[in-house]
């Protein structure tokens, strides 16, 4: 019998010199040949090798850089990514925007077998993935897994987190995210989400299009009528926020896996799981409620909101014509009143920016009150996930967390399709491994509502 020759690294991080790529570089020397820890061999791709040098000086900074290969890879060249494939077992892909970077990587990865995992959080662009590379992908093994960064896994997980505080016969009927972004200087954010957010509205009609040419997919069964649909601007006392709704991809993202545990109430099975493995997996399924569930952008101010809706208007009216991307693209920082910028944030604002995200479930205490006629909430569970700045902090040791988790338990994974990061990672050990690592998990209260 003909031995299974191992390709050569664990990880290939491609991108790594852009914005996100380097502090994921950064992250993930932590755990390179660390003891107890799965990667032993990583290499760095992108098109400039003399840039891909400078990422890993400056990620290795104040030590001396280890000797890590550097592998020249161009997201327009097919056969530089079939190399790649050929000489790892996990790409990290950090090169965005996706939607106009990331289909020849998805393609190469599920050509090969290759895992893939990226920080995406462009709902086209993971929809379009699932549609063209799904089968592909369960058929050669490689496990595809977009948005492994703050899109959208604290929204992933802290959903679960709050579902799974609802214990019998309490369940759970909505859930609202209400994420707060907090400094002690001025917040700057990532130049990749703004342009990735333009690029999105500019392209909604195609997602819309390409939602109505697949088809539906199982709706979960959620306990009690459908929640009212509220005010555009909403006051939430209780967190002491202003919040206004988030058109991201997290609610996309939560859906997908309420939507896939719906036609799979157990989770998907793993390539090779012990009994105790699958009991396991089956448990934590059990405890998970679908539920009702949206994100909001929160502001301890009025007029944060109002500026939060002032930088949506001006993305709104410019990106529909290809000079009004341009304008947009071209001067971030007047566009967005000063939260993104070209040359991105200084080390000094990474460092004094975290993120709140809170989880306010309402539901029943009893799931018997649905029978008698009782409809309106009368339970509520507030949860909170926290953790550093999102885009250079979060998003890497996210990512990175995740790369582990698939290099040491592949085998309790699924064989091989295009997943959201919830229906994979919920019932493995991601976040206990990610409150190992500076994002927390707690909740705030349990109360009763009320009627």
């Amino acid at each position: 019998m003909q031995a299974v020759v191992q390709p050569p690294y664990d990880i290939i991080i491609l991108g790594a010199s852009g914005f996100t790529g380097k502090y994921v570089v950064r992250e993930a020397l932590k755990f390179l040949n660390y003891p107890g820890s799965p990667l032993k061999s990583l290499a760095l791709a992108g098109r400039d090798p003399s840039k891909l040098t400078r990422t890993l000086q400056w990620a290795a900074h104040p030590s001396p850089p280890p000797p890590i290969p550097i592998l020249t890879a161009d997201t327009t060249n097919p056969t530089s990514l079939h190399r790649l494939c050929s000489q790892t077992n996990l790409i990290l892909n950090c090169v965005g925007p996706f939607r106009l970077f990331g289909d020849p990587v998805v393609a190469a990865c599920t050509r090969s077998g290759c895992d893939y995992l990226d920080i995406c959080g462009e709902p086209e662009f993971i929809e379009r993935m699932e549609a063209k590379y799904h089968e592909q992908a369960v058929e050669t093994g490689s496990l595809v897994i977009s948005a492994c960064g703050f899109d959208s896994v604290p929204a992933e997980m802290g959903l679960m987190f709050n579902s799974r505080q609802w214990l019998a016969p309490a369940v759970p009927n909505k859930v609202e995210a209400y994420l707060s972004l907090e400094s002690d200087k001025r917040l700057v954010g990532n130049l990749g989400t703004y342009e990735s957010a333009v690029l999105g509205v500019a392209n909604v009609q195609k997602l819309l299009e390409l939602r109505r040419s697949r088809p539906k997919r199982a709706r979960p069964v959620i306990p009690g009528p459908p929640p009212p649909k509220g005010s555009v601007i909403e006051n939430q006392k209780k967190i002491g926020l202003w919040a206004v709704k988030l058109p991201s991809a997290d609610s996309i993202v939560v859906r997908r896996t309420l939507s896939i545990l719906t036609e799979n109430p157990h989770g998907l099975p793993g390539i090779i799981e012990s009994p105790e493995q699958i009991e396991k997996r089956e448990v934590f399924w059990s405890t998970v409620k679908p539920v009702h569930f949206g994100v909001k952008l929160g502001s301890k101010s009025l007029l944060g909101i109002f500026r939060f809706i002032m930088v949506g208007m001006f993305i709104g009216l410019f990106s529909g014509t290809a000079f009004g991307r341009w304008l947009l693209l071209k001067f971030p920082s007047v566009f967005s009143l000063g939260w993104f910028k070209k040359k991105g944030p200084s080390e000094e604002e990474v460092k004094s920016a975290s993120f709140k995200m809170w989880f306010v479930g309402h539901g029943f205490s009893d799931n018997s009150l649905l029978s008698r006629g009782n409809l309106k909430p009368d339970m509520e569970i507030i949860t909170r996930v926290m953790g550093p700045e999102i885009g250079y902090l979060t998003t890497p040791i996210i990512l990175v967390q995740c790369a582990l988790i698939i290099l040491s338990q592949r085998q309790n994974l699924p064989k091989g399709g295009v997943f959201p990061p919830g229906i994979v990672f919920g019932p493995t050990d991601l976040q206990q491994r990610l409150q190992e690592n500076g994002i927390s998990f707690d909740v705030v209260s349990k109360s009763v509502l009320p009627t």
